[in-house]
């Protein structure tokens, strides 16, 4: 959800005043970064799961404060759109078989959810973009009531000048191509974050790495292939959040102006770097400020909060985005993976985490780091081909040249996550288990946007109309993701 705010507009000297405060807190991280003491003992591990509310028929369910409400959980809270809510996922170490237990914590609240949601009339869909969603869905009252979301949407158009143009095609020609007049189509896009918590010294090859390997990321786990009733791409949500959080104009566009929505531009040497071309490149969109002097706390030997400068990152959309956070007077630093999208299963969301936090590991700890062999550029492409062609992508990886995503992770990538998950300390059963499943999406080529675009080809061949094939396939995708078996052994045709 991000930080709450108190108003959902700002006026020009409410805007000045904030570049100055997100300024002055760089400057207090800065120094913060050379001379203060960061919690990073213990390899934390948190989650973020965004997911979708549906009726009886499918269709979206604009209902999440009545969901809220009846699930009466505070780990569960609101998204952007009514139809959205999220799942946050206490921090907790890696070791041992911590992840098998969060697997039952997991399934265990989201079957709890879903039975309280039923009183509310809503099913919960945790999927990457829900493939029901239409632009007539966005007509009425759609956004949640909270200010933070008003006063986004209100940035995010005064900044731009004019309405949103969404246009993407898939790769059998297949094209949504629209405007829109808010920022609605971006609560399409629900994802899972995954956050690693790292010490200061070891941040750039934590971020180098993760964006390293964000392209196989997006091959494996894709799942993500409609949108407005159309087979768009693998994963979808990658272009359409790009897409419908775009504050340039065209002309901004054609002068090279930054996107907010942001791979980056180059491989790092110190988390500053990012916070810095934050500042340096971003205009603020949410331009709250807070009674904090930040250099008298860190005078007085007390861990400053830095609101404004966290607000700040929260509204620069990084696939990898740098977290500065102050837990009982400490504060520590994170990597927030945010490539992922939600679901299918419980044990498809581990499985991905497993694959993240072990090849992350591995890659940072080399001698001759990934990143000092290939260029910034390379590893963008990989980006973008993946989230189009998912698991049939081609990337290209040093000492392997261009190859399939499925073969350089089985040959390669796969033996990587083993390796650095035994370093983490995490038992053979969690690797054996989460890492099976990698394997098992390889070599059967089959992920959820696989799954998806299969089941409605095949209802759709059998006399389906596209829209009742997409509820035919969602109906059979929520049974199996209660089912809790790996998308690549769900049945394909029936």
């Amino acid at each position: 959800m991000g930080a709450e705010v108190d108003a959902k507009s700002y006026s020009r000297e409410e805007r000045q005043r904030y570049r100055e405060k997100v300024r002055q807190n760089l400057d207090v991280f800065e120094r913060m970064l050379s001379n203060s003491k960061f919690e990073f003992e213990k390899p934390m591990t948190g989650m973020e799961l965004e997911l979708n509310l549906v009726d009886g028929d499918f269709q979206p369910r604009f209902a999440n404060l009545d969901v809220l409400a009846a699930i009466a959980d505070a780990d569960f809270t609101t998204e952007l759109a009514q139809y959205n809510i999220e799942m946050n996922v206490r921090p907790r170490p890696l070791p041992g078989d911590a992840a098998l237990e969060l697997e039952e914590d997991l399934r265990r609240a989201l079957n709890n959810a879903e039975q309280k949601a039923h009183s509310a009339e809503a099913r919960i869909v945790p999927i990457g973009i829900l493939p029901t969603i239409m632009p007539e869905h966005f007509e009425g009252d759609w956004i949640t009531d909270n200010n933070r979301y008003w006063a986004l949407n209100d940035s995010i158009f005064y900044a731009r000048g004019e309405d949103i143009y969404l246009d993407i095609e898939g790769p059998t020609g297949e094209r949504v191509s629209t405007y829109s007049d808010t920022i609605a189509p971006e609560s399409a896009c629900t994802s899972m974050q995954l956050h690693l918590q790292v010490a200061p010294q070891d941040f750039a090859a934590y971020w180098n790495a993760a964006q390293a390997i964000a392209g196989p990321q997006l091959a494996l786990g894709a799942n993500s292939p409609f949108f407005f009733g159309k087979r768009l791409h693998a994963e979808t949500r990658i272009e359409l959040f790009k897409q419908a959080t775009d504050t340039r104009s065209i002309e901004l566009k054609n002068q090279g102006v930054r996107p907010r929505v942001f791979f980056g531009e180059r491989w790092i040497t110190s988390i500053f770097d990012l916070f810095e071309e934050n500042v340096r490149y971003f205009p603020a969109l949410l331009a709250e400020c807070s009674d904090e002097d930040p250099l008298a706390q860190l005078d007085a030997g007390i861990a400053p909060n830095l609101p404004e400068l966290r607000l700040h990152n929260g509204t620069v959309y990084r696939w990898n985005r740098p977290i500065y956070d102050v837990v009982g007077g400490r504060p520590h630093l994170r990597v927030e993976n945010r490539v992922l999208p939600a679901g299918p299963s419980m044990i498809d969301v581990l499985a991905n985490a497993a694959f993240y936090y072990g090849v992350v590991r591995t890659l940072a700890d080399d001698d001759r780091p990934v990143w000092s062999r290939m260029s910034f550029a390379a590893a963008e492409e990989n980006f973008r081909r993946c989230s189009r062609d998912g698991i049939d992508a081609r990337i290209y990886w040093p000492g392997f040249g261009e190859v399939p995503a499925d073969e350089l992770v089985l040959r390669h990538l796969l033996p990587m996550a083993h390796e650095g998950l035994a370093v983490w300390g995490v038992s053979q059963a969690v690797r054996d288990r989460y890492l099976s499943v990698i394997e098992g999406r390889c070599t059967t080529g089959i992920n959820g946007a696989v799954w998806q675009s299969e089941t409605v080809a095949h209802l759709e061949a059998r006399g389906m109309e596209r829209p009742q094939a997409l509820r035919e396939m969602l109906s059979r995708y929520i049974e199996h993701v209660h089912g809790n078996e790996p998308v690549h052994t769900w049945p394909r045709a029936e």
